[in-house]
């Protein structure tokens, strides 16, 4: 069955605000059709940049959620039963190979690692995908590209990737902006003042200060904006803030006490 390219375009252009030169790099990557590797913290703008590269790119965007739990069928496809009999249903990076997408595989050091060598042969000169079950062998779309993501400072020893799959990426650090840019896309994205997205990221900067003594994270753009978005629905900034800052990144009393306290200092 052919797929349809159309589906998987991205229809709006997303917000994003570059930090640095990482639109250029990315779009230098692709144009060699060069695998891409995003490194940074959760909630810092990853996701929202390949999305912003795909529209740019006039390319469609196949996003995989990867999970400790996803099989290599998972990725590549596999025989269904069904009334007629058995049929072959792709799976997403089979579907992503043929048409010519960008294949996002979001977190991918979540997956286990014979899941995730199955990329191997599509992240090199050969850029195939062999269908082992089907006795077929897929040659990447022209156009195919494949873009990896995860947080380094979050994966712990037995989580993090083998040599032999990161170096067939080129890769782009990504961090939280600096403060004045961080404020301008919650401000854009919460619809809320200057002022307020401000305070927020004031905020934010107070938490991530916290990270490795008692918060094994830091408050992502993400939940700024969450914030935001409540203050702007009209609800009591502390509240907001206790609800998208506070509650979600902790449960021990002291660390949420003392968040709470940076709440007050601003709000």
């Amino acid at each position: 069955m052919t797929q349809n390219a159309d589906q998987y375009r991205v229809r709006k252009e997303p917000y994003y605000r570059a930090v640095q030169d990482e639109i250029e790099l990315y779009r230098a990557g692709y144009e060699a059709r060069i695998p891409m590797m995003l490194k940074g913290p959760t909630g810092c703008g990853k996701s929202r940049f390949v999305e912003h590269m795909a529209w740019k790119l006039n390319r469609p965007l196949i996003t995989i959620a990867c999970n400790e739990d996803m099989t290599a069928s998972d990725l590549v496809g596999r025989y269904l039963l069904d009334k007629d009999g058995t049929r072959w249903q792709d799976g997403p990076l089979t579907v992503a190979a043929r048409i010519g997408a960008i294949c996002y595989l979001d977190e991918i050091v979540e997956a286990r690692q014979d899941t995730i060598v199955v990329i191997h042969p599509l992240t090199d000169h050969r850029r195939v995908l062999p269908l082992e079950k089907k006795g077929e062998l897929v040659e990447a779309h022209p156009d195919f590209q494949i873009v990896i993501s995860y947080n380094p400072g979050y994966q712990s020893l037995m989580k993090d990737l083998k040599q032999s799959t990161k170096q067939r990426f080129g890769a782009l650090d990504f961090d939280y902006p600096k403060p004045d840019i961080e404020a301008e896309i919650v401000s854009h994205e919460a619809g809320v003042d200057k002022d307020t997205a401000e305070k927020l990221v004031q905020i934010a900067q107070k938490a991530r200060n916290l990270k490795g003594h008692g918060l094994d994270e830091g408050l992502s753009t993400r939940l700024l904006v969450y914030a935001g978005k409540l203050i702007a629905k009209g609800v009591d900034a502390r509240a907001a803030c206790t609800m998208t800052l506070v509650n979600p990144i902790t449960d021990d009393v002291d660390m949420r006490d003392a968040l709470d306290t940076v709440v007050k200092t601003f709000f």
